[in-house]
């Protein structure tokens, strides 16, 4: 075979591979989804533990939510979403989906309850309600903070 037989036969068998990269190209590029909103009122919070409570090393944390509805995370229903929970004042970014880590729990089965465990001293706890994708709805529903002290 030739040179000019073998770079002829380069050329056939990458040509389809390029056009369709040119093609890709030509593609509009995919819009991010927008945040779910919130209906007004909406809102989460701690039912238990209460605000100021002691509590055992292990103890459970019941969440609550007004006027919206609990759902598994990866559904997509208007005016639902799951809870996280913020431990210790995690850090988190509000554009960004939840990241999840030991101090920013996610529920995204549908959890309303958990059996928490931590260190003896003091901590706080806030509930984050975000839809589908980990993320914050517009308005934000997040829970006032709770202080909860463990005891040895």
């Amino acid at each position: 075979m030739t040179i000019k037989n073998i770079l002829i036969t380069i050329v056939v068998l990458l040509a389809p591979m390029y056009l369709s990269f040119a093609e890709d190209d030509k593609k509009p590029p995919v819009k991010a989804e927008p945040k779910m909103s919130s209906p007004k009122g909406a809102k989460v919070y701690i039912i238990y533990p209460k605000d100021g409570k002691t509590v055992n090393k292990k103890f459970p944390v019941k969440f609550g939510v007004k006027k919206m509805g609990v759902a598994p995370a990866g559904i997509k229903f208007p005016n639902t979403g799951h809870h996280h929970l913020i431990i210790d004042g995690a850090k988190f970014d509000m554009k960004l989906p939840l990241p999840m880590s030991d101090t920013i729990k996610h529920f995204g089965a549908g959890q309303t309850e958990t059996l928490l465990e931590l260190k003896p001293g003091k901590h706080t706890l806030k509930l984050v309600f975000a839809d589908h994708l980990h993320r914050i709805h517009e308005p934000a529903v997040i829970s006032d903070e709770i202080t909860i002290t463990v005891k040895e």
